[in-house]
């Protein structure tokens, strides 16, 4: 009798233990599938929630409508690193410059204690310059570091992260290189305003104004001038296309958001 209840009870245990097991692999499958639909799902939604979307601006409204979607707060990652990059961008080159050397002066009414502070503000602009895209790559290491630990946080796979954390190296090589023609535009401004501006102070009270012009003693000072000041002019149209520029790397990363969500 003792043997039979012993044999009962074994039996009874493996028999448990077998449902225990086949129970958890059930869950187990259950999770992953409930996993991999909650991914499709949230796939689809997010490129529902961007197809109709063509400018950057529209993207707060998506995402605020949205507030549980996981890729879509990717994509509002990547939005925010833009943003943010491109504001510390226009401070940083806002503080090379001791006052808006981009704003026209009219030189030809300037005394020479104004134009040798402007060539100095011009001086300091320029070595503020030069050491600008050492504390922008700087900064872009920053960002890069700080949006991959705000994509870590949300738990998404590693294959996710990854594609994602590419897509944000490629958005900041592009505004980097942005970044690098603004600063040579402003050496290109830089050095032929400082020209015009060091030829007034050596020929001041010499030469004259006559209906808002400079004229000369010397034929080959108002060559030199007016080469400068054509230099000038033809870096501040520079300033005006890359500023079109800007905007056009807004679109093509909306463009690069939408193409990650369709992957």
């Amino acid at each position: 009798m003792a043997i039979y209840s012993y044999r009962r009870a074994n039996f009874l245990a493996i028999f448990f233990l077998c449902v225990l097991v086949i129970v958890c692999l059930g869950g187990l499958y259950f999770a992953g599938d409930l996993s991999k639909f909650q991914k499709d799902f949230s796939v689809k939604e997010s490129q529902a929630a961007l197809r109709g979307v063509d400018d950057p601006e529209q993207l707060s409204l998506v995402l605020k409508q949205n507030p549980g979607n996981r890729i879509l707060k990717l994509v509002a990652l990547a939005n925010k690193d833009s943003i943010e990059i491109d504001a510390a961008a226009r401070r940083l080159l806002n503080e090379t410059e001791p006052r808006d050397l981009s704003k026209p002066v009219d030189l030809t009414v300037s005394s020479r204690s104004d134009l040798e502070a402007l060539g100095r503000d011009l001086k300091i602009a320029e070595s503020n310059a030069a050491t600008a895209k050492s504390r922008y790559i700087a900064l872009i290491k920053a960002a890069r570091d700080k949006v991959e630990t705000d994509a870590r946080s949300l738990g998404m796979g590693n294959d996710t992260l990854a594609d994602f954390m590419a897509m944000i190296d490629e958005q900041h090589a592009e505004m980097t290189a942005l970044f690098s023609k603004v600063l040579a535009s402003r050496a290109e401004y830089y050095g032929p305003y400082e020209k015009c501006v060091a030829l007034l102070i050596r020929d001041f009270g010499s030469y004259k104004v006559v209906n808002g012009q400079l004229i000369f003693s010397a034929q080959s000072t108002a060559d030199s001038y007016n080469g400068a000041a054509t230099a000038m002019a033809s870096a501040a149209r520079h300033f005006v296309a890359l500023e079109g520029e800007r905007t056009t790397l807004r679109q093509s990363q909306l463009n690069r958001w939408k193409t990650f969500v369709d992957r």
